[in-house]
């Protein structure tokens, strides 16, 4: 298997051309950056960044997404060739979208499995913490975090999991502050999850890391044959990729871990912030690229996957993850297992 690679670009008013076989970055008449073609999976475009005709002709016909967010990492457009996939495998997916005790069964699954990474992340929190009050309070917010994932099996309609997920999200933020050093909390600290748009500097970083996230999601199921719009916990709504927000939930601890990592190593600093107008938050250009490169960096990691007991990058995992999806759509598996971090 070969990691697909992303071209992330934040440069803002840059613009992409075609040069043969290659992308063209420009800014003005400077050319920054050329790749060939045949090294892209997708290209993320973050803000004014314009793309020339020819070469959205040409990801089209190579299967190259092009994605246009906003600068705060919010979804805009995608642009893709012909749809291609099993169709056999849609149509099982939209058939069991309509079955209520199969959708209620994977959205726990899906719960589960982002409760069980948040609290990974609080209790590796705790042990490396210095303070014995942060170690008590971390460890406490990861105790209510198994309690959360006990009440998922007694959670009998979709609403009541989306109620228990909400309630654990609300304590696995109100505790992540104390993740971070304590010389730091006056200008990182998080009040609760804030978007659209983000309050403080750490939403927006969440926000960024997060946008990156869904871009690679919503590619594994596509990639997998899935349509990312017919999901299961996530509510379909016209424009929203329900199904590719699905397959994220399990990753969303990996971006807060790597947000905490970030600022913790004083990789992103305030500077690398504005306040708008409104009290929006947004990250500016040389901190996009910084937590661009460590995201790219933090994919290429090798992990142990329990199912295929081999190492595989992160950056796969969610495509592994999509199979898996498919495979239990199609009724080859009992149940689907989100990915653990170990």
């Amino acid at each position: 298997m070969q990691l697909l690679n992303t071209l992330y670009v934040t440069l803002p008013d840059s613009h992409l051309r075609l040069d043969n076989d290659t992308l063209r970055l420009l800014v003005g008449d400077e050319t920054r950056l050329r790749v060939p073609l045949h090294h892209l999976g997708a290209v993320v475009c973050f803000g004014p960044v314009s793309v020339s005709v020819p070469l959205m002709h040409r990801l089209a016909d190579d299967a190259i997404a092009l994605v246009l967010l906003d600068a705060n990492g919010r979804f805009k457009a995608r642009l893709e060739g012909a749809t291609s996939g099993n169709v056999l495998l849609r149509r099982a997916q939209h058939d069991t979208s309509q079955d209520t005790a199969f959708t209620l069964s994977l959205a726990r699954h899906v719960v589960a499995g982002k409760l069980r990474n948040q609290r990974h992340v609080l209790l590796r929190g705790a042990r490396d913490a210095k303070d014995d009050a942060d170690r008590q309070a971390l460890t406490r917010a990861a105790q209510n975090l198994a309690a959360s994932q006990r009440a998922l099996p007694s959670a009998a309609t979709l609403d009541a999991v989306r109620g228990v997920e909400g309630e654990a999200a609300r304590g696995y933020f109100a505790a992540i502050n104390r993740l971070m050093r304590a010389d730091l909390r006056d200008r990182f600290s998080l009040d609760g999850r804030s978007r659209r748009p983000p309050r403080d500097r750490l939403n927006a970083l969440l926000s960024f890391l997060y946008a990156m996230w869904m871009n690679d999601c919503r590619s594994a199921c596509e990639a997998a044959g899935l349509d990312p719009q017919v999901g299961y916990l996530h509510a379909l709504r016209p424009g929203r990729a329900a199904l590719a927000l699905d397959l994220m939930e399990e990753f969303r601890p990996f971006a807060d871990r790597l947000a905490l990592t970030l600022v913790n190593r004083l990789q992103v600093g305030t500077d690398d912030f504005i306040e708008r107008e409104g009290g929006a938050v947004m990250l500016e250009g040389g901190g996009r690229k910084s937590v661009v490169v460590a995201f790219q960096e933090r994919k290429q990691e090798a992990l142990t996957h329990p199912l295929l007991a081999e190492r595989v990058p992160l950056g796969l995992v969610p495509l592994v993850q999509a199979r898996l999806l498919a495979r239990h759509l199609r009724g080859e598996a009992a149940e689907y297992p989100p990915y653990a971090m170990r």
